[in-house]
């Protein structure tokens, strides 16, 4: 049974709680509503419960089958894998060697680095000389183009920098008395101990590129480099105009299921991958944010 010291503390927790509670119910709804959309057969298009509930024996998988079998759908969601698993890894090659390397004192020149490095952050150069980089390099039209322009996230580098300070020094020295290099103290003492804050870093750049919208939108014509965003983007602006369905798509299943449908595929492989991490997710942001 829970005590409470005075009346303001219960007051607070009732607050407390009744915040958190509303919080859940607005993430919580609208979730329902989309799964019970996904899952509306098209005779009940027209019922006044539609979207919030239909019973289980109802239940119709027309518009997640649609979806599945399409050729576009299979090949955006391969297109949205391979932007994802590569771009991370370009990323995560990159952000831990620079991030190791700011992060040693004897770095010289190491002021230097990060007041360059920071005012990159501060200033943006915009989206015309990124898009003229870009042309000039003959990217456009490639995975390239989505991939290398974010290939490192200053934030992220700070953060891991930030958790690399925050590793024993005597780790470090020791392995240099004994004769190991710096690429060697960083693949044998400090990526060992750092799994955390790389599981953390990596879900940030695998989100980032799994949602990857406007930059594909820019820079690739080919319909055959879509990825699954943009294919989700071009179902829910055709609505009616079955341009990017099979012709006889909407004979099995409302226009609004397979929207509904198509969130919820777009969004399964984040939801599935993110419990496995999420363990590591406040050890890892708090160790690079705390120095101590």
């Amino acid at each position: 049974m829970l005590r409470f010291k005075s009346w303001d503390e219960f007051g607070f927790q009732i607050l407390v709680n009744g915040f958190l509670l509303t919080v859940l119910l607005l993430v919580v709804i609208p979730l329902w509503r989309v799964i019970m959309m996904s899952v509306t057969p098209i005779g009940h298009i027209d019922n006044g419960s539609f979207g919030m509930w239909i019973a289980p024996n109802q239940w119709s998988f027309e518009a997640f089958q649609q979806l599945l079998t399409h050729p576009n759908f299979l090949r955006s969601l391969g297109n949205s894998v391979f932007i994802a698993a590569v771009g991370t890894s370009i990323n995560l090659l990159l952000t831990v060697p620079l991030a190791y390397a700011l992060s040693i004192p004897t770095l010289p020149g190491r002021k230097l680095f990060i007041g360059f490095i920071l005012f990159t952050f501060l200033f943006n150069p915009g989206l015309v000389p990124v898009y003229l980089v870009v042309t000039k390099l003959g990217l456009r039209d490639s995975f390239a183009a989505v991939i290398l322009p974010t290939a490192i996230s200053v934030y992220n580098t700070l953060v891991m920098k930030s958790f690399f300070e925050g590793l024993p020094e005597d780790l470090k020295e020791a392995a240099r008395i004994d004769g190991a290099s710096e690429l060697q103290v960083l693949a044998k003492v400090i990526l060992p101990l750092s799994r955390p804050i790389i599981l953390t870093i990596g879900m940030f750049y695998a989100v980032s590129h799994w949602n990857e919208f406007f930059a594909p939108i820019l820079y690739l014509d080919n319909a055959q480099l879509m990825p699954l965003p943009v294919l989700l983007r071009n179902i829910l602006m055709s609505a009616g105009v079955n341009e990017y369905l099979e012709y006889d798509a909407f004979s099995s299943a409302p226009i609004e299921a397979i929207k509904a449908a198509g969130v919820l595929l777009t969004m399964l492989p984040m939801v599935a991958l993110y419990p496995w991490i999420q363990r590591y997710f406040t050890k890892g942001t708090l160790s690079g944010a705390v120095k101590q």
